[in-house]
């Protein structure tokens, strides 16, 4: 006589509880001494980002410095892996999500159509030149991208959230990292002089600082510069920029998709759909309909930086010295012309525009 399948018994049910604990606490305890070693070093960079004098450095220049040279001195020991990993891996998307919360419909459109056509036609301009420059002066692609990324949206979190599709080396992401803070911090003294001698009135310059700086931090240190109405045009003008980068990242994953069928130009799987860029845009239209307290948002804000502070010390940690040096001159070149580029597209639309200038 047939019988019926049984369903699962209890014993079958805890079994299967005693064995998902279990995979669990092995998970833990795999990445804890990556996460602990990225946690330090992120701690430590922050600490050095506060110190006087040191502050117009980002925490992420640090961690990515401190993480080369702990390589470059014990190397990575095979434990710390799977925790650098999962850094790279799953916190840093979860940092790129928390980003959203540092931004509202609201802000961006108080810039104006004009602001944001500028801005809009300067990052886009400014990607594709320097991808252009950077086959022109063979560079590597994935290099290419990132300080593409880097110098034409938002500095240090376009590169890391760019690399999460492009799969560039870790020396790669250090590099561009360093091209961005370089010339960014050099804008921040050369801008304001510059606005002065042609007579610049607040909000353009304001304007100009944030179409075309990298770094938020380094737009605000450079367009307050100009006064607290440039200062605040300048921030909001970098917040619209910031939002450019889920489009771009969108863009990147379809085009690396279609380009490789299933397989990247380095013979890997092709990376996936950001899907996680999707959910930085929820938040964002969150923020906007909502009234998320400000207790809130800043530390959502505060542990973003933190997560994002933490994947540049892994990546740091990845990164071999003697291969960043093999890299030569050409990538320096790509972004010191990037960022001449980006500087004098985005003066020349704001002076033919016409955008607030004294007479």
């Amino acid at each position: 006589m047939d019988t019926q399948a049984e369903g699962p018994t209890s014993t079958d049910i805890a079994t299967r509880a005693i064995s998902s604990e279990a995979s669990t606490r092995g998970f833990c305890s795999s990445i804890a001494p990556g996460l602990l070693l990225t946690t330090s070093i992120a701690a430590a960079a922050s600490i050095l980002s506060g110190l006087p004098g040191l502050s117009v450095l980002s925490s992420m220049l640090f961690a990515v410095i401190i993480g080369m040279g702990i390589n470059a001195r014990c190397g990575l020991a095979t434990k710390s892996r799977p925790g650098i990993d999962f850094v790279l891996r799953r916190l840093l998307r979860t940092a790129i999500i928390l980003l959203g919360l540092r931004l509202t419909v609201d802000q961006v459109i108080s810039a104006g159509p004009t602001a944001l056509s500028i801005i809009m036609l300067t990052s886009i301009a400014s990607f594709i030149f320097t991808v252009w420059l950077g086959r022109v002066l063979r560079v590597d692609r994935g290099l290419s991208e990132l300080i593409a990324a880097g110098t034409a949206i938002c500095g240090a979190s376009a590169i890391i959230a760019t690399n999460t599709l492009t799969r560039a080396r870790g020396e790669d992401v250090a590099y561009a990292l360093a091209s961005v803070t370089l010339f960014g911090s050099i804008a921040m003294f050369v801008y304001p002089p510059i606005a002065w001698a042609i007579g610049m009135e607040s909000p353009a310059y304001g304007l100009w600082a944030g179409a075309s700086i990298h770094e938020v931090a380094q737009v605000v240190a450079a367009a307050f510069q100009g006064g607290p109405e440039a200062g605040e045009f300048g921030t909001v003008a970098k917040l619209a920029r910031v939002l450019l980068l889920a489009p771009l990242l969108v863009t990147i994953g379809i085009a690396a998709s279609r380009k490789g069928g299933n397989e990247d130009r380095l013979g890997r799987s092709a990376p996936p759909m950001p899907w996680f860029v999707f959910a930085f845009l929820a938040l964002v239209f969150a923020n906007s309909i909502f009234d998320i307290p400000q207790w809130l948002s800043a530390g959502a804000s505060r542990i973003s930086d933190f997560m994002l502070t933490m994947a540049l010390a892994a990546m740091g940690l990845q990164t071999n010295i003697g291969r960043l040096r093999d890299r030569g001159v050409r990538p320096l070149v790509l972004g010191l012309s990037a960022s001449i580029f980006i500087a004098i597209f985005s003066l020349t639309l704001i002076l033919s525009l016409g955008v607030t200038l004294y007479p």
